[in-house]
């Protein structure tokens, strides 16, 4: 067996490791790398590690874009195989691509006046929308904890990683005929914390002898344990007392869903007063409907919720906004009321016109609920400057902000060497992506520290063998 790193290795980016084992190709997921505008296009447009068209089968662990969003060119560059993913993950993916072409568009054009300024050729968009949907055609769902053979000698079994609707780890039992040893190999995806409010803790597996496994915050604690309970319901109660909009930029897919579930307990326990709440992203809005079809996914809590209340992410004073004309209309709004949208670190979307048309008004509260990478408008803010760029104007940061790091999805360090101690088997060597190198580093040296086996940092581009 061999595996190769061709993305998320040395950063948390464009998730890619291609697996070759017993004459056949089969791909890690194929997520974008998500960075400048320039350096992304020169990343993403073409595949520098592997031939599309030699690929033979794709796993998806899950929907999110630096996971999946490269699969519509890897489809149009030639690859013809099946897609392996949950049903859950299949519907994200169906919207999530979509959107991704449509933003790749915008991207585009931004480019294509730099590239003229310095008398270079346009460039188009990576893929479309119709790209986007062609590829879905070659997805094939597969449920947890089912397995089914994907490849000669090769058993995939999909375990709930607890990480987003639909995430798995990837549980490949392998018959290696270059060597006649039967191996267990586990590609973690991305590892949830446990103790979500929505989803599933992530299911421990037995007997691993090779894992692949992520490092985004490998030395690094969250602030605040799982779950937000009375401290979010504070920040609620401090932001209505200004009297203010309460602004939340929320990541579309799982933030925003887990904010309309804690909120609407919150409601409903008198814990915060009845006010308007208005979810402001198209993908948001859709994404929403998607996990009402999901309950395999829901912890126990929330599967009997689903089937006392029908919808534990509606209720009555929430309203679902797709229109730019409804969007706008929000702007027209006085008082008190909480307007979710994306993009959760305010690098685009509908987010962007509310901060500029609130950002100036003491009595507004922005409310950050997940992390925002270092030069994002999202962490400056967060950093405290006093004036920001927003849609070509400049802004004074007069709201009130506030955060909560209690909402991540990612496992922080602890988390992660709780999961790594969970994970059965003797793990012979363990190869560490998903992380900057400095925090894959640390990850690297407390395992060490507790495991007789070997561990080392996935470097973009090599190859190992096993």
């Amino acid at each position: 067996m061999k595996l190769k790193f061709c993305g998320a290795a040395g950063t948390t980016t464009g998730s890619q490791h291609l697996l070759e084992v017993n004459g056949k190709r089969i791909l890690l997921d194929c997520g974008l790398y998500q960075g400048s505008r320039k350096e992304a296009y020169g990343i993403n447009c073409c595949f520098p590690y592997y031939d599309p068209a030699a690929v033979d089968v794709v796993i998806l662990s899950h929907a999110h874009i630096d996971h999946s969003g490269n699969l519509p060119n890897l489809t149009k560059k030639g690859f013809a195989g099946n897609i392996y993913a949950t049903d859950a993950t299949r519907d994200l993916c169906q919207i999530m691509l979509a959107d991704s072409a449509r933003i790749q568009t915008g991207d585009i054009e931004w480019l294509n006046k730099h590239r003229k300024r310095d008398g270079l050729e346009p460039v188009a968009p990576i893929y479309s929308e119709k790209d986007a949907e062609m590829c879905l055609r070659q997805f094939v769902t597969v449920g947890y904890d089912r397995p089914i053979f994907v490849a000669d000698g090769v058993a995939l079994t999909f375990i709930d990683a607890g990480h987003i609707l639909g995430s798995a780890q990837v549980l490949l039992e392998v018959n290696d005929h270059a060597d006649g040893k039967t191996k267990r190999f586990l590609f973690s995806g991305d590892v949830g914390r446990g103790h979500n409010e929505v989803l599933r803790d992530p299911v421990p597996v037995k007997d691993v002898d090779f894992l692949l496994m992520e490092s985004t915050y490998g030395g690094r604690e969250h602030e605040a344990p799982p779950g937000v309970g009375d401290f979010f319901a504070e920040l609620i109660r401090r932001a209505v007392k200004r009297g203010g909009k309460i602004l939340i930029p929320a990541f579309a897919v799982e933030r925003t869903q887990q904010l309309l579930y804690i909120l609407n307990e919150l409601f409903e326990s008198g814990k915060i007063p009845e006010i308007p709440v208005y979810v402001d992203s198209p993908l948001a809005v859709s994404a929403t409907e998607i996990y009402r079809l999901h309950p395999e996914a829901f912890n126990a809590e929330v599967y009997e919720t689903l089937f006392e209340k029908q919808n534990p992410f509606g209720f009555e004073n929430l309203t679902l906004v797709r229109s730019v004309r409804g969007s706008m209309a929000l702007n027209e709004l006085d008082g008190v009321v909480i307007i979710i949208s994306a993009s959760g670190m305010c690098e685009a979307g509908r987010i962007l016109h509310h901060l500029k048309n609130n950002i100036g008004n003491p009595r507004t509260t922005v409310l950050f609920v997940g992390y925002c990478a270092d030069n994002t408008l999202g962490r400056r803010i967060c950093d405290g400057e006093k004036e920001v760029p927003i849609l070509g104007g400049r802004f004074q940061v007069r709201a009130k902000i506030e955060s909560v790091d209690s909402f991540s999805g990612h496992a922080d360090h602890s988390e992660l060497l709780d999961y790594f101690a969970r994970t059965g088997g003797p793990k012979q060597k363990v190869w560490l992506v998903h992380g900057e190198t400095a925090r894959s580093e640390i990850l690297r040296e407390a395992l060490v520290a507790r495991h007789d086996g070997t561990v080392e940092l996935g470097v973009l581009g090599t190859e190992v063998e096993f």
